[in-house]
């Protein structure tokens, strides 16, 4: 983990990202943030009212006073394009998560962490309404960074979409191997199923080789293989013998899983099992990035995940 982050942390060094932290009344919000800016890695700014004292670089925004409201209501009027009345979306601007990704979608901040107090669904709602997802990515979607010594692995989706098409699989294929290099990882993608290489054919083995097609059709330049069983993605003396064609068989760095239910078992099999740390859920695929802590995360969570945010908006 300090590898990792000693790498992130010289990447954000200097640019001083504005990033928004919507939960001012927890602790552990305040005592990362406050550790942040101690350390110049970003401009955090902090939705109110604050529970303690903030660094002196810690820009406190109290919604009651701000003084732009009127301009981010119209905004987030047109943004909504009339599904709120003028009520509803004052009602909705009250509300720290999107009051907070306002910000970013005025360019404001740059990226959004939440999620101490608030669940997921409120953390991510209003991401999906307001920030919305990039052109050409019909889903956003989470990944894990697996961390074990000099290992470095990342898994998706293992957060959001229980049973993607063969499409949005593909787009989570190909986005996550663009996010590979942040972490310094040259992606080397595999598509995973029960099945290797046509050794099995149902509907399911279909989707994933259908989805390893588009891939490549996508990003042509992008190592991609599919559709492969784990042993074969990990293990070289597997690969050869199940999937001897393949150049990425048995070096799969970037694992995408067929379904939710694959993707949070197999997460969790290697960190529980295997020891290693799983960094995450990180959402991807929106315009700006927008990350959701657990309810049980320590100081250290938070601190972390703002720096991750922090580089995504620089990949």
């Amino acid at each position: 983990m300090a590898h990792i982050m000693n790498e992130l942390k010289a990447k954000i060094n200097g640019h001083k990202i504005p990033i928004v932290f919507p939960e001012g009344p927890d602790e552990r919000i305040v005592k990362a943030v406050n550790r942040l800016a101690e350390e110049s890695l970003i401009h955090p700014i902090l939705i109110g009212p604050v529970n303690g004292s903030v660094h002196p670089n810690v820009e406190v925004i109290d919604m009651d006073t701000y003084p732009e409201t009127e301009s981010m209501l119209q905004a987030f009027m047109e943004r909504r394009k009339g599904k709120h009345t003028e009520d509803e979306a004052r009602a909705l601007l009250k509300q720290a998560n999107y009051f907070g990704t306002m910000l970013v979608y005025q360019g404001l901040a740059q990226g959004l962490v939440s999620g101490a107090i608030q669940s997921t669904g409120d953390t991510v709602r209003p991401a999906l309404q307001i920030i919305k997802t990039k052109p050409g990515i019909q889903r956003a979607f989470g990944y894990f960074l697996m961390l074990r010594g000099d290992e470095k692995y990342l898994m998706a989706d293992c957060a959001i979409n229980p049973n993607p098409s063969a499409e949005e699989l593909a787009q989570f294929a190909v986005e996550t191997g663009k996010i590979a290099p942040m972490y310094n990882i040259d992606p080397k993608v595999g598509m995973l199923s029960f099945s290797t290489n046509g050794s099995g054919v149902t509907e399911e083995s279909i989707k994933v080789k259908k989805a390893t097609e588009l891939a490549k059709a996508e990003a042509p330049e992008m190592a991609i293989d599919g559709e492969m069983q784990f042993d074969a993605a990990f293990v070289p003396s597997v690969a050869a013998k199940k999937f001897p064609t393949s150049t990425v068989a048995g070096q799969v760095n970037v694992f995408v899983f067929p379904t939710l239910d694959a993707g949070n078992i197999g997460y969790k099999i290697a960190q529980r099992m295997g020891r290693f740390e799983a960094i995450g859920p990180i959402l991807a695929g929106l315009n700006k990035p927008v990350n959701d802590l657990s309810r049980g995360c320590d100081v250290d969570d938070v601190y972390h995940l703002a720096i991750i945010t922090a580089a995504q908006t620089m990949n």
